[in-house]
């Protein structure tokens, strides 16, 4: 009889044991542990906590324009609350998660908090483990880094693309341009693509002329985003908006990826 008891409960603490949440990731900082959260794949770090394990760096807070800011030795970054990115030394950096405020701390992806301060970053799935070592040293300004040519083809492509399009709906755009770039059906350079007309016009701000109007600032972090290696739309090579488009050969002829805003992207 306490045989038939106690088998059940067994049983019934196992299924138990399993069901708990598993524990929220570690995060160590040269060997200090820090307060970090995950969402949807993504580490994130108090600004502050991560910046002050390193010295010579200051952490501000604008609370009008709701924007932390990092200075220190050659480094000037502001970490936008409610947005995907970093704006370091003018790159941006970017992750596909939001900056946010918890209980008046504002936490970012470590993995973009690393690369500003030019630190290692290593994941362990088997004990949840992030490290971060190394780092001090603030990452190459834009001037350094980015190619000059592409980043003033590529922001006034997605410009005149993507007026009132989201940030990510942007960088997709971007996604194609320098997606196109690697593919042998397509030139090889940012601007080549752009003027591309091996199989006519490619992009119809060609057309109109608006590929040579101002672009804007939002366009340009997404250019610079895009350029620093972040992608939203992988492999994708073309995209239209199906409620303007005045050809249907792109939805006929090819595979469907993903849709962001107006636009959809296939491969």
């Amino acid at each position: 009889m306490i045989k038939k008891i106690i088998t059940p409960i067994i049983t019934v603490i196992l299924i138990m044991t399993l069901c708990l949440p598993v524990a929220a990731n570690t995060l160590t900082v040269n060997g200090q542990v820090l307060d970090s959260y995950i969402e949807n794949g993504i580490t994130y770090a108090s600004v502050r906590e991560f910046t002050g394990q390193y010295e010579g760096y200051s952490v501000g807070w604008d609370n009008k324009a709701k924007i932390a800011t990092v200075s220190g030795t050659d480094l000037n970054a502001s970490v936008y609350q409610g947005m995907p990115y970093i704006v370091a030394n003018g790159r941006v950096l970017t992750r596909d998660g939001i900056n946010s405020n918890k209980n008046g701390k504002v936490y970012a992806p470590v993995t973009e908090l690393a690369k500003m301060l030019s630190a290692n970053v290593t994941w362990d799935s088997s004990t949840r483990r992030v490290t971060v070592s190394g780092g001090g040293q603030a990452l190459s300004s834009a001037e350094s880094y980015y190619n000059s040519e592409d980043l003033y083809w590529l922001s006034r492509i997605i410009s005149a693309e993507s007026r009132g399009e989201s940030f990510m709906g942007k960088v997709g755009v971007g996604n194609v341009v320098l997606a196109r770039t690697k593919a042998k059906e397509f030139p090889d350079t940012v601007k080549a693509v752009i003027f591309d007309t091996k199989y006519g016009v490619q992009f119809s701000p060609i057309s109109d002329g608006s590929i040579y109007n101002e672009p804007t600032s939002e366009s340009i972090m997404a250019a610079k985003a895009v350029l620093e290696g972040f992608v939203k739309v992988d492999g994708a090579l073309y995209f239209l908006n199906p409620r303007t488009a005045t050809s249907s050969w792109i939805a006929q002829n090819r595979r469907f990826c993903t849709r962001i805003g107006n636009h959809d992207f296939y491969y």
